[in-house]
């Protein structure tokens, strides 16, 4: 590997609720990545644009406000239209299976939910970069 992993790490909307996130954050740089934590009240076009400026290899949105199946789509559009197709969506919250499965048809990446280990996201995001991007 030439670099470390980039990831994007962030909250978006009103959701003020962020101790999640600065724990996936503080995983992710424990395990060697380049963390850049966006911080609260992100809009979706914030966090892509942020994504774009950093080159980052993954985006990854922590949700627990239920608004998962406006803000997930509308940032996936947004990576597709600034050709960021080669880089990861993935999340963590409260989300039901099956709003899980039509986020999946959209392709956002795996979304983790309550239980889900520090481990097993950083392991996810390891061996999806190494598979989808040029390392």
């Amino acid at each position: 590997m030439n670099r470390k992993i980039r990831i994007l790490i962030g909250k978006v909307g009103l959701d003020g609720h962020d101790r999640g996130a600065k724990v996936i954050a503080a995983a992710f740089r424990d395990a060697g990545f380049e963390v850049i934590y966006a911080g609260l009240r992100q809009t979706p076009e914030s966090m892509v644009e942020a994504a774009l400026q950093e080159d980052v290899d993954a985006i990854g949105i922590s949700i627990l406000s239920g608004a998962h199946m406006t803000i997930f789509p509308r940032i996936k559009k947004l990576m597709d239209e600034k050709g960021l197709n080669d880089v990861l969506l993935f999340g963590g919250g409260i989300i039901p299976q099956k709003d899980i499965d039509e986020l999946s048809s959209l392709g956002v990446g795996k979304l983790f939910t309550p239980g889900a280990t520090t481990v097993e996201t950083v392991d996810y995001v390891k061996k999806w970069v190494l598979e989808n991007r040029n390392y």
